[in-house]
């Protein structure tokens, strides 16, 4: 985080210009509290774009959670040598606001196209500065993640913190289209938090993915956060020095 070439951190000055110019530090604050909390507590809601509702939670997602997924994503994607073979293309299912499609390509020398999907206008339109400001090839379009026609050889795919926000049927055949990618030649990575509650569909996907020879994961991984994401860490009452996640690779 103290390289100086690290491409997150001009990212992390463009998201602090644009979002803290209308609001003030306490006013994100606040709203990464209240998102923080829909995270662990209220995570139904979440499906129903319970995120992105506001001005102050879009900031904070933006500013906090956006830059953690790229970091944690990076250092999955370095473990795992997903960016061996350099795929051309990276899917980023779900996308948010692009973070771990951008880790996952800049992983890979920043030559792959990024191709985000998502339902939510604002994240798309964040997910195109996120590109823009890391030097991306990406395009994005809105649609749903299960519907998306994946391709073969030569591409990653990623489904960051989305698959739990899916109901069974659609996570079911989320699950049978990754098998396929997978088999047709895609690298598939699947990352979802290490929940504190049961999460039942796991063990099935666990299963699947290991069945066709790919990877069950648990990570944690202590981190110096750059000043911004430490300094809203501290102010909101979070502790993120240790990133945790859980991941599914087939690859």
């Amino acid at each position: 985080m103290r390289d100086a070439a690290d491409p997150l951190l001009p990212w992390l000055r463009a998201l602090e210009a644009r979002h803290l110019a209308d609001l003030t530090f306490p006013e994100v604050r606040r709203a990464l509290q209240a998102l923080s909390s829909l995270y662990v507590e209220r995570r139904g809601k979440l499906s129903q774009g319970a995120a992105f509702d506001g001005a102050g939670k879009r900031a904070a997602f933006a500013l906090y959670y956006g830059p953690l997924h790229f970091l944690l994503v990076r250092e999955i994607v370095r473990v795992l040598g997903a960016a061996r073979g350099t795929p051309r293309t990276i899917v980023d299912l779900g996308c948010g606001t692009a973070a771990a499609g951008a880790a996952w390509a800049l992983e890979s020398g920043g030559r792959a196209r990024v191709v985000g999907i998502d339902r939510n206008g604002w994240a798309l339109e964040e997910a195109r500065r996120t590109a823009h400001d890391l030097g991306l090839d990406a395009t994005f379009r809105r649609g749903d993640a299960v519907e998306v026609p994946l391709e073969g050889a030569g591409v990653g795919i990623v489904a960051a913190f989305c698959v739990n926000e899916l109901d069974g049927p659609a996570r079911d055949r989320l699950r049978e289209k990754l098998l396929g990618a997978a088999r047709a030649g895609s690298s598939v990575l699947v990352v979802e938090p290490i929940a504190r509650r049961p999460v039942p569909w796991w063990g099935g996907w666990s299963e699947a993915f290991l069945a066709s020879g790919g990877r069950d994961d648990s990570w944690r991984f202590r981190l110096d956060l750059p000043e911004l994401l430490a300094k809203f860490d501290r102010a909101a009452g979070l502790d993120h020095r240790e990133l945790t996640a859980r991941s599914l690779w087939m690859g």
